[in-house]
C-alpha cells in the first residue's frame, strides 16, 4: 500500500506540474453543464438533478479515458517506464497508484460540475443521496479506467490521442448523457442500453433520485467491464512481451 501511495503521489505531482492538464480535465464537464444543463433545466429540480448526474458520468468518462488512454501511452514512450518495470515490486503498486491518482483527478474534475449545479440550477440532493452518488462515482469509473488502460497499452501516444477522441463523443451521445432520462431520440434509446455510458448514467440517476435502472443496461455494463479488463490485461502482457522478452 505504501508503494501504491508513492506511485499515486508521483502521478499527481507530474500532472500538477502542467496546470493546463488539470484545467482540461475539468473544462469539458463544466462547459457541458453551462451549455447543455443550465439553459434547459429550468426550475424543475428533478430535471436539473438528473442532468447533473449525467454530467458527472460525462466527467468520469472523459477524465479516465483521456488520463489513462493518453497518459499510459505517453509514459510507455519514456525511458522511466522500462526502468520501473525492472524493479522487484512488480506491476501491482504501479497500477494501484495510477488508479488512485485517476480517482483523485476524477473527483477534482467534478468540483466545477457540482458548484455550477448548486449555484446555477435547481438541482438538489439529500445528504445520503450525495454520499451514494460519491460511491457510485467510484463504481462507474471502473469501465472507463479499463478502457483507458486498454487504449494506453495497445497504442502509441499519437494513435491513443486519436482513438480516445473518437470514442469520447459517440459514447456520451449514444449513451444518452446529453438528454433527460427517457427523452433521447428513438435510435439513441435503442442503442443506449448496450453502451457502458448508459449503465453508468442509470446508476447515477438511481443514486440521486427514484430512477428505475434498466436490467439490460446493468448486464451490459458488467459485460463491458469483463471485456475491457480482458483487453487491458492482454494489451499489458503484449506490451511487456514486445519490449522486455
Amino acid at each position: 500500500m505504501r508503494l501504491s501511495l508513492v506511485h499515486a503521489r508521483y502521478q499527481l505531482l507530474e500532472t500538477f506540474r502542467i496546470p493546463i492538464a488539470i484545467v482540461g480535465s475539468a473544462f469539458f464537464p463544466a462547459a457541458s453543464m453551462l451549455f447543455f444543463v443550465v439553459p434547459f433545466s429550468g426550475n424543475d429540480p428533478v430535471v436539473a438533478t438528473n442532468a447533473t448526474a449525467a454530467m458527472v458520468t460525462f466527467a468520469v468518462m472523459s477524465t479516465n479515458i483521456f488520463q489513462y488512454g493518453i497518459g499510459v501511452a505517453e509514459d510507455r514512450a519514456q525511458p522511466w517506464d522500462p526502468y520501473l518495470r525492472t524493479l522487484p515490486a512488480g506491476a501491482a503498486p504501479r497500477f494501484a497508484g495510477r488508479i488512485l491518482a485517476g480517482l483523485a483527478m476524477t473527483m477534482l474534475s467534478l468540483i466545477p460540475v457540482v458548484v455550477i449545479a448548486a449555484v446555477a440550477t435547481e438541482a438538489r440532493v439529500s445528504g445520503p443521496a450525495f454520499l451514494a452518488a460519491l460511491g457510485t462515482t467510484v463504481i462507474i469509473a471502473v469501465p472507463f479506467t479499463l478502457m483507458g488502460l486498454a487504449i494506453g497499452y495497445s497504442l502509441p501516444s499519437k494513435a491513443a490521442i486519436v482513438v480516445a477522441q473518437i470514442l469520447f463523443f459517440p459514447l456520451a451521445f449514444g449513451g444518452g448523457l446529453l438528454f433527460p432520462p427517457g427523452q433521447s431520440p428513438g435510435f439513441i434509446e435503442t442503442i443506449a442500453p448496450y453502451l457502458p455510458t448508459r449503465g453508468a448514467a442509470e446508476l447515477m440517476w438511481a443514486s440521486v433520485g427514484d430512477f428505475a435502472v434498466n436490467p439490460l443496461s446493468l448486464v451490459m455494463l458488467g459485460v463491458w467491464i469483463v471485456v475491457l479488463a480482458a483487453i487491458a490485461g492482454w494489451a499489458y502482457r503484449r506490451d511487456e512481451g514486445r519490449r522486455f522478452s
